[in-house]
């Protein structure tokens, strides 16, 4: 396991609220796609169908980090957090969604190692939306202030380059589309219909 500030799991686990109940067989979720795609959508309408704990980076960043700088030092220390964070409520039967950029394939090894260890149902999901569209969207978060993201369509396309393909079995959600028949098929392969 890695190592992690212990205090910083403890953190992160206080702010989660009420957890859904325990299952026999949890799911981890992992969900990528740069900012702006539609993931805390996606990872919303999907938790309406499986009881799952929702680890949102952006929301967590801001519980361990009340003024973010987004270093790789902070991002380091947090993600170290949520990693241990999802492995602590698997092990306790919580499905996870794990909601963040998730871009590289070298972090999502991580994931794919703890859900290997646990031997729990590993989905991946990638959420898109055409560029226009996410550049829309971008704008009207910063002028509303909604949201736990301060990405903006610089961070997007500064991010863009740095997407790699996810080399595993995956759902791919568009989120200018109908994402129900995405969120069907995962249903179907988790055993939840």
């Amino acid at each position: 396991m890695e190592q992690v500030q212990p205090a910083d799991v403890d953190v992160l686990a206080k702010s989660l609220g009420e957890l859904p109940q325990a299952v026999a067989r949890p799911v981890l979720v992992v969900v990528s796609g740069l900012p702006g795609t539609g993931k805390s959508y996606f990872c919303r309408c999907l938790s309406e169908r499986l009881a799952a704990v929702i680890l949102e980076s952006d929301a967590l960043r801001r519980t361990l980090f009340p003024q973010p700088s987004h270093s790789q030092q902070e991002s380091a220390r947090l993600f170290k957090a949520i990693r241990q964070l999802a492995e602590r409520l698997l092990r306790q039967g919580r499905c996870i969604i794990l909601d963040a950029t998730n871009l590289s394939e070298r972090y999502r090894e991580y994931l794919y190692s703890i859900a290997g260890r646990l031997e729990v149902k590993l989905v991946l999901v990638s959420v898109r939306a055409p560029s226009p569209l996410v550049r829309e969207r971008l704008a009207q978060r910063a002028s509303s202030g909604e949201g736990n993201s301060d990405a903006g369509w610089e961070v997007y396309q500064k991010m863009k380059s740095s997407v790699e393909k996810i080399r595993r079995k995956h759902y791919v959600a568009d989120t200018s589309r109908d994402i129900t028949p995405v969120i069907e098929k995962i249903m179907r392969e988790v055993g939840r219909i």
